[in-house]
Formats: C-alpha cells, sequence, structure tokens
C-alpha cells in the first residue's frame, strides 16, 4: 500500500480538529481522557498538537464520546477551512 503525503489543507484541518479537542478536554487531565478514550496519552498529545493529523475514525469516535463533543461538532471542526469563511 502506498500513502501519499498529506495535502496542506488535510494537515490545517487536523491542527483545528486537535485544538477543539484541546479545548473540549477544558483543563481534564489528559491523561485520564486518553484513558477514558481507550487511547494512550501520548496519541491523544500527538493529535492535539497536530502531530497526528487524521487518526483513525475510532479513535475519534472514542474522544467524542469521552468528552462528551457530538461527532458531527468535530467533524464541521475538520471540514471548516477559515480561509474560505473570511472570503464570504
Amino acid at each position: 500500500m502506498v500513502r501519499y503525503p498529506l495535502a496542506p489543507e488535510q494537515i490545517e484541518a487536523g491542527r483545528r480538529l486537535g485544538a477543539a479537542l484541546r479545548s473540549a478536554r477544558a483543563g481534564r487531565n489528559p491523561v485520564e481522557v486518553a484513558l477514558a478514550a481507550g487511547i494512550s496519552p501520548e496519541t491523544l498529545r500527538k493529535i492535539e498538537t497536530g502531530r497526528l493529523p487524521t487518526p483513525a475514525f475510532g479513535t475519534i469516535v472514542r474522544l467524542s464520546e469521552a468528552l462528551g463533543v457530538p461527532l458531527s461538532e468535530l467533524a464541521t471542526v475538520w471540514r471548516t477551512d477559515p480561509a474560505l469563511s473570511k472570503a464570504s
């Protein structure tokens, strides 16, 4: 299987997603959140900092549940391009 490099838009979407998750965590201990989601604290840290811009779907579902954030809200964050919003 060949993995193509991520496009800049995908990397930026991952950064937005990570920021949204970090904001939703709002002071909760990252280790507790990670364990509640069934992922490692290191994985959560990578997602929140944008170093893992395309986490697995199941990971996002579990984080959504652990943080009480609707999955549709996280999807909107990932899809929304701030540059397009400013142009409107």
